[in-house]
């Protein structure tokens, strides 16, 4: 099955990154990341990715279920499939000794030590396509909520007695600079810090990443409305870190909220007031919900936490 976070390779060699568990159509729904030249595999940033598929059409599709066009790619046109636990086992058994993955081993092996069950774990981003420089960060995906939650309390107390290293200001900058956040620096870092998703080891900052092995299958053709701003009581964030994330909320026209970008996964928990910017949806059936995230970037859209009990930011 085809995992968001794992990554596939086309019969052109252009490197996606799958972005939604299973398939839609005959197609995995999946964003372009690397291209090939003759020095080895180039990262892209969205808008040049967009340019690249104009001369590649067989790689965009309108979603029918979405209202909206997709990069996906057909099954008969990818010819390998990458996967993070299968490449993490490869570097932790093989020879190759490099900075990045020397504090790769590093990681996981803290992370035994925490009684963390290392076979959940996997690896993607450059190290999966072997893409990585000394520069690169450590892209750490855990399988299942409860392993993740685990890796998140072995960060936590990692970090506290100084065996992890919390993201200097400059790293966390620099991450906030990257993502093209809708939120200002001060509030984006707020929600972050308490995530408990990211630090580093010996200066290299690392991402831990919740990956879940189900399909969640709407058949519903949803469409869009338009945009939104609304505030609303999350009654539920079960499922704040998934792919793609959901807050189900207490609001009389919006039942609930999807997130596709990771910039506001885990933003909200149970209880707290949050304003959201985002792409209102309707079904055939007249349900509502907001869409945050329909592009990688989404430039405007946010969810931000305006009361909590005794933490908010406002």
């Amino acid at each position: 099955m085809f995992l968001a976070r794992d990554f596939i390779v086309t019969t052109e060699g252009l490197v996606f990154a799958v972005t939604l568990n299973g398939l839609e159509e005959g197609r995995v729904v999946a964003c372009l990341r690397y291209v090939p030249e003759a020095t080895g595999l180039r990262k892209v940033d969205t808008r040049e990715a967009e340019e690249i598929l104009r001369h590649h059409p067989h790689y965009r599709y309108r979603s029918p279920r979405r209202d909206v066009v997709l990069q996906a790619v057909p099954l008969d046109r990818i010819r390998r499939h990458l996967q993070p636990r299968r490449r993490l086992r490869e570097l932790l058994a093989g020879d190759r000794d490099d900075l990045l993955i020397r504090r790769l081993r590093k990681i996981v092996a803290l992370l035994a030590e925490q009684k963390l069950n290392v076979a959940r774990l996997g690896v993607t981003g450059s190290l999966l396509v072997g893409a990585h420089t000394p520069r690169s960060d450590l892209d750490l995906v855990c399988y299942g909520t409860r392993v993740f939650d685990q890796a998140r309390d072995a960060v936590r107390r990692l970090t506290a007695d100084g065996r992890l290293e919390e993201l200097s200001e400059e790293l966390w900058y620099t991450t906030w600079r990257r993502r093209g956040c809708a939120l200002d620096f001060p509030t984006w870092l707020w929600h972050e810090r308490r995530k408990h998703t990211k630090g580093a080891i010996d200066g290299t900052k690392f991402d831990l990443i919740l990956a879940e092995e189900r399909v969640v299958d709407d058949p519903r053709p949803w469409r869009k409305q338009g945009r939104k701003t609304l505030r609303a009581t999350v009654t539920d964030a079960v499922a704040a870190f998934a792919t793609p994330a959901r807050y189900r909320l207490d609001h009389p026209e919006i039942s609930e909220v999807l997130c596709f970008t990771a910039t506001y996964l885990g933003q909200a928990r149970r209880g707290e007031t949050v304003e959201i910017s985002g792409q209102v949806e309707v079904s055939p059936d007249g349900e509502r919900r907001m869409i945050v995230g329909a592009s990688r970037e989404a430039p405007g859209e946010y969810i931000r936490v305006i009361g909590a009990r005794g933490d908010a930011h406002v």
